[in-house]
């Protein structure tokens, strides 16, 4: 239904729906990736190409040009597709090898990498909220990764490949600043992810996974879900929410993760991991409220 023609209470209500909708689907994105019958870098590159069409199409529809593209922007692209692609591959490569849960809140580190390269960029020591985000990060960190340990050694890696991917999402924003000056937020995430679409295919190849999928279902649901869905609420809520807002409604994606752990793979967790997941949300939420960093942040697609 068109929202001019809902009363204006009900309208009221529209933004919230959508940043908790967004995030519950974005919260369920490896869920999918684990049920998809492909190698985990290949559930990347479907992820991305089924999604593809349709981002074209509502950047179109949205009014912008995305096929517009000054020489500068398409560089920077470039650039920001290949880290987009890095971290799509780091990320559902760990997500394969832990916990839902940590992997969510681990694939959203790229917030505090951000914020550690605001510090470098302006040249100044952190605030002490900043130091307090800091500090909360590395001590829920260290006990998430030996919690994990304490599993398997598996388990450990797998949180290291989504601390990494955190890394590449970080790398993945920083180029994405200068091309937004020229392009709309449907069409930077439409070139961008057609960018590491190659870079995907490359990797899955050479790693010698299985490319294509028997059952097309979960890589459609992950498409669609995480890429358009998920994002698409967000950028929309993005603009009615203060950042404050925006960074407490992250924490339901670790949550919502867990509870898809728990309930489809008996991933149970204890005090100390809540404890740790508990820190590193906390951290995050500081981080994106914090005044210094790359511009404005996005949730973790």
């Amino acid at each position: 239904m068109d929202s001019a023609l809902l009363p204006r209470n009900d309208r009221r209500w529209m933004p919230l729906v959508a940043l908790i909708t967004g995030n519950a689907a974005l919260a369920m994105g490896p869920w999918a990736v684990r049920l998809s019958d492909t190698g985990p870098v290949s559930s990347a590159f479907w992820r991305l190409a089924l999604a593809l069409p349709f981002l074209l199409l509502i950047a179109i529809r949205s009014g912008e040009r995305p096929f517009a593209i000054p020489r500068p922007a398409l560089v920077a692209m470039i650039a920001a597709g290949t880290f987009f692609a890095f971290d799509l591959a780091s990320w559902h490569l760990g997500i394969g090898m832990t916990r839902l849960g940590n992997a969510t809140l681990f694939g959203n580190a790229g917030s505090l990498i951000l914020m550690a390269w605001g510090f470098i960029a302006l040249r100044r020591w952190p605030y002490p909220r900043e130091w307090l985000a800091l500090a909360a990060a590395l001590l829920g960190v260290g006990v998430l990764l030996g919690r994990s340990l304490e599993v398997s050694t598996q388990t450990l890696i797998g949180d290291l490949f989504c601390l990494l991917a955190g890394l590449f999402y970080a790398f993945y924003l920083i180029p994405l600043q200068r091309a937004r000056e020229t392009l709309g937020p449907w069409g930077l995430l439409a070139w961008s992810s057609a960018a590491g679409l190659p870079v995907l295919a490359i990797a899955a190849h050479l790693m010698g996974e299985s490319f294509w999928p028997q059952d097309w279902t979960p890589l459609i649901v992950l498409a669609l879900s995480s890429q358009v869905f998920g994002q698409g609420m967000l950028i929309y809520a993005l603009g009615h929410f203060r950042p404050l807002v925006i960074g407490l409604a992250l924490l339901t994606q670790p949550a919502l993760a867990s509870l898809a752990g728990w309930l489809a793979f008996g991933e149970r967790l204890g005090a100390l991991d809540i404890a740790g997941m508990a820190l590193v949300a906390g951290a995050l939420v500081l981080a994106r409220t914090a005044s210094v960093g790359s511009g404005k942040d996005e949730a973790r697609t």
